[in-house]
C-alpha cells in the first residue's frame, strides 16, 4: 500500500517539477539573449574593449543609416532648396561627412613588444606604449604637410575629434581602441612624407623607437577609400577667443 502511494506522489510532483525547470531555462535563455550569462572568456581589459567597440560601431552605423534615410525623404518631399542642397554638399565636403578617395599615407603606431616589457622592468612603463599625444602629432603633422582628409582606426577626424588616453586604450569619439593604431591621410604624398620628417616630436619620438621597439611604419598607399564621418555634429559647449570663457550650450543640447 506504501509502495502504491509513494508511486501516485511521485507521478504528481515530477510533472509539476519539469514544469518549473522548463520555467527556469525559458527565463535564462531570455535574459542572455543570446549570450553567456558567465563569459569567464571575456573579463580581460582587451576583450571589453573591443567589445564596446563592436557596439559603438553597430550603433553608429544605425545612426548614419537612419540620417541618410531622414535626408532622402527630404529630398522626396521637396523641403529642400536645391541652392541650400548644394551649399549643404559644398560644407559637408570640407566638415568630413562625405566619403573620399585618392592617394595618400598610413601610419601604424604600436607599443613595444611585450618581450621587450619583460626585458627592461626598470624603465618607465609609459615609455614603452603609445600615448594619445603620440597619435595627436601625427595627425597634426599631417595636417600641416596638407592632408585632405584624415581617419583614426577608419575612423574620419573632423574639427572637433578628441584624442583620449583611458588606462592602455586610446578613446576616440568615446569610443575606445588598442593598438595598432592606424592614421591614413589623402594627399600629395610627398608633402605628408616631408610634414613628417620635419616633425620634432615625431623624431623624439623615433628614440623610443630605436631603444624600446616602439612601432612606427609609413606606408604609401597609391589608392584610399575614406570613409565619412557618421557621428553626431551637436556641439555641448564653445567659447570664442580673446572673450570671456562663459559656460554656454547649443541649442540642440538644450533642448530649444
Amino acid at each position: 500500500m506504501r509502495r502504491l502511494r509513494r508511486i501516485s506522489l511521485w507521478r504528481a510532483v515530477a510533472p509539476l517539477a519539469l514544469l518549473c525547470a522548463g520555467l527556469l531555462f525559458a527565463t535564462s535563455a531570455t535574459n542572455a539573449r543570446g549570450t553567456d550569462l558567465r563569459p569567464s572568456r571575456n573579463t580581460t581589459l582587451a576583450g571589453l574593449v573591443e567589445e564596446q567597440s563592436r557596439r559603438s560601431a553597430s550603433l553608429v552605423r544605425q545612426h548614419a543609416a537612419l540620417t541618410q534615410d531622414i535626408e532622402k525623404l527630404q529630398e522626396q518631399q521637396g523641403s529642400i532648396d536645391p541652392a541650400l542642397a548644394k551649399q549643404l554638399k559644398d560644407l559637408s565636403d570640407a566638415v568630413g561627412t562625405t566619403p573620399v578617395t585618392g592617394p595618400g599615407l598610413t601610419v601604424t603606431l604600436k607599443d613595444a613588444p611585450s618581450q621587450v616589457v619583460k626585458d627592461n622592468p626598470d624603465v618607465d612603463a609609459d615609455w614603452l606604449v603609445i600615448h594619445q599625444q603620440d597619435i595627436q602629432a601625427v595627425v597634426n603633422a599631417l595636417w600641416a604637410g596638407g592632408a585632405d582628409a584624415i581617419s583614426i582606426q577608419n575612423h574620419r577626424v573632423i574639427s572637433t575629434t578628441g584624442i583620449k588616453c583611458v588606462g592602455n586604450s586610446v578613446v576616440l569619439h568615446g569610443v575606445p581602441y588598442l593598438p595598432p593604431y592606424k592614421i591614413t591621410a589623402i594627399g600629395d604624398r610627398r608633402k605628408l612624407q616631408k610634414a613628417l620628417d620635419d616633425s620634432q616630436y615625431i623624431e623624439n619620438l623615433q628614440d623610443y623607437v630605436v631603444k624600446f621597439q616602439l612601432g612606427y611604419d609609413v606606408k604609401n598607399e597609391s589608392s584610399i577609400s575614406m570613409p565619412a564621418y557618421e557621428g553626431t555634429l551637436d556641439l555641448q559647449s564653445a567659447t570664442v577667443p580673446g572673450f570671456p570663457r562663459t559656460p554656454s550650450t547649443s541649442p540642440t543640447a538644450s533642448g530649444r
